[in-house]
């Protein structure tokens, strides 16, 4: 996760032998009474005991007895249009950062707009969410785990992400239709009432319930700051020990 830099170690070293050293001075000088025998005595044992040090620790950062490797995860939040996936994800990852793992987050509207010409099609979304799933399986491949959310509203594609990537963890964030179209500040709802906006799921298009998800949180029940801590603890439980 972090490696120990050089510099890190010598400074490591050196406030341990400022320390170590006053402490061999002082001893030296109540035995033997010579200030000067005391002081050459703690110069000479910082200097060789710095070197030895830091060779001590640069050994033992090449044996990988004892260490232990976080196994990376994906939190796949699901969920229908406006039900709270960003807003509860985005305080996981911050949570999830405090741990100091290797974590990065990936939200369907920065991928959107990085790919612009996404369909939302069934077959264009299914599509879609292959590249999310190779991007994540990417990420894990160099030890990173991370916090997506995207509707993803067929469970094809669900099961395609669970196939693709390692530890993967759904989290289903529930809310019924009423509650989303009152928390439409954008107007989607509204557009795809109308007509405006096709494939919207839904409205115009279906999303299909996750049948296995890991975790389950009901926006209407439940907090964000609270959901967020029933997943973080799930994360501890399961996979940061």
């Amino acid at each position: 996760m972090y490696r120990e830099t050089n510099i890190r170690s010598i400074a490591k070293g050196v406030s341990w032998r400022v320390v170590a050293t006053t402490t061999t001075i002082i001893i030296v000088y109540v035995f033997f009474g010579r200030l000067d025998l005391a002081i050459a005595a703690g110069l000479i044992e910082t200097v060789l005991k710095v070197a030895l040090y830091w060779g001590h620790e640069k050994i033992w950062q090449r044996i990988h007895w004892g260490k232990k490797r976080i196994e990376p995860f994906n939190l796949w939040f699901t969920g229908l249009p406006l039900s709270g996936k960003t807003t509860v994800a985005d305080k996981v990852y911050e949570e999830l950062e405090k741990l100091h793992i290797p974590i990065e987050r990936i939200d369907s509207k920065d991928i959107r707009d990085l790919i612009p010409d996404i369909g939302y099609t069934r077959e264009d979304r299914n599509r879609h969410m292959h590249r999310i799933g190779n991007l994540v399986k990417t990420l894990q491949n160099n030890s990173i785990s991370t916090v997506a959310s995207f509707v993803s509203p067929y469970r094809e594609s669900r099961k395609a992400i669970r196939d693709m990537v390692t530890n993967n963890i759904v989290v289903y964030i529930k809310a019924d239709i009423e509650t989303c179209k009152e928390r439409d500040y954008k107007g989607k709802y509204v557009r795809a009432i109308s007509g405006e906006l096709q494939n919207f799921p839904g409205i115009n298009d279906v999303y299909e319930e996750p049948q296995h998800a890991e975790i389950i949180i009901d926006t209407e029940t439940t907090s964000p700051d609270e959901a967020a801590r029933i997943i973080v603890a799930y994360v501890k439980k399961h996979y940061v020990k």
